[in-house]
């Protein structure tokens, strides 16, 4: 009897110890769930929603990004923090839609439909506590083709401060060649630029820049004035951004008579991640327009891929493409640079 009683001791304990063992193991395999409006299901681990996409990582195809219109039931196995369109921020141990419909803790006396969550885990500067920060510094070397055949080196820094209320941008860029070992060229951009945010995605804010362009004569061109800008399109897949202004210009040239104007101004950002794998497409366009001399129009457009490599290393290749109606004499009018460059990201 004794050993009886010994060996059924055993046999329980090795029970207990198999069913805690089961049981996390299934706790480690959980996996949240997504149910889509066409029937078919994502299994993974939800990371993020944002700007009306949901991201799961799956076991099968990587990082997803989902339209959240195309989701009709969502379960999350952990917990998070939720932000509301109307301005809501929730707290749930575990996230589970149905119908479309939040179904939420005794928490909040209010319903939710999904389509009416904005974030998930949102940062604190997307609660309105501070701001994000991040920019770009890179350098590459150049083809250039245009007033003279040259190779260059290529420098490029930029960084932004954004909150929900305001954002500050900075940027400088520029070039120094050598033709046949001798610098025939430093030429140079800085922009500074601060944006208030109004409502619908419109914001206002004012600009300084100033310019060397030694190929155009051009010793300075500076510029100061306000904009109104708006962000069209915000979605990852396809954005949209717009600025249109006045600004007074001042262009000092090496050997051409100076000039001041009031110029009409605009920027235009347009980028996209539709490649897939963390790249980007992108267009950056600006304009000068001088309004005492409508013939002189100043445009510079930039197409460019970037693509990342490691540890916020990124490489990208850009075609960029310089007009200038007003030139000086002895100068040409379009300038065509062919580039290759890579820097850090942050």
């Amino acid at each position: 009897m004794y050993i009886l009683t010994r060996l059924f001791s055993r046999f329980l304990a090795a029970s207990s110890t198999l069913l805690c063992a089961l049981s996390l193991s299934v706790t480690a395999n959980a996996v949240d769930r997504i149910e889509l409006r066409d029937g078919s299901v994502v299994m993974g681990t939800v990371k993020d929603a944002d700007a009306g996409t949901v991201t799961i990582d799956t076991a099968f195809a990587g990082t997803l990004s989902i339209d959240q219109s195309a989701i009709v039931g969502m379960t999350v196995e952990s917990g998070l923090v939720l932000q509301m369109d109307d301005g809501s921020v929730l707290e749930t141990p575990r996230l589970e839609v149905a119908d479309e419909q939040l179904a939420l803790s005794e928490q909040t006396n209010r319903s939710y439909a999904l389509e009416q969550l904005t974030r998930i885990n949102p940062e604190p500067w997307e609660l309105g506590d501070g701001y994000n920060f991040g920019g770009l510094a890179s350098f590459g070397f150049e083809s250039q083709r245009g007033n003279t055949d040259t190779d260059e080196l290529n420098y490029r820094f930029e960084t932004r401060w954004e909150s929900l209320v305001d954002r500050f941008r900075v940027e400088a860029y520029g070039e120094v060649n050598e033709a046949n070992g001798i610098k025939n060229a430093e030429n140079w951009t800085a922009r500074g630029r601060y944006d208030r945010n109004q409502t619908g995605n419109w914001y206002w804010g004012g600009g300084v820049s100033a310019e060397q362009d030694l190929f155009a004569d051009l010793d300075l061109r500076t510029s100061i004035g306000p904009y109104l800008g708006r962000r069209f399109f915000t979605e990852p897949v396809f954005e949209l951004e717009a600025e249109t202004g006045l600004a007074y210009i001042s262009e000092d040239f090496i050997s051409a008579d100076d000039r001041e104007y009031l110029g009409s101004t605009w920027d235009i950002h347009i980028g996209s991640n539709y490649l897939g794998g963390d790249s980007r497409l992108y267009i950056d366009h600006k304009g000068i327009w001088n309004l005492d001399e409508v013939s002189n129009i100043v445009l510079n457009t930039t197409l460019g891929l970037s693509f990342p490599l490691l540890l916020g290393i990124e490489a990208a290749a850009e075609f960029v493409y310089d007009v200038n109606t007003g030139a000086v004499d002895g100068t040409e009018e379009v300038d065509q640079t062919y580039r290759l460059r890579i820097g850090y990201t942050w």
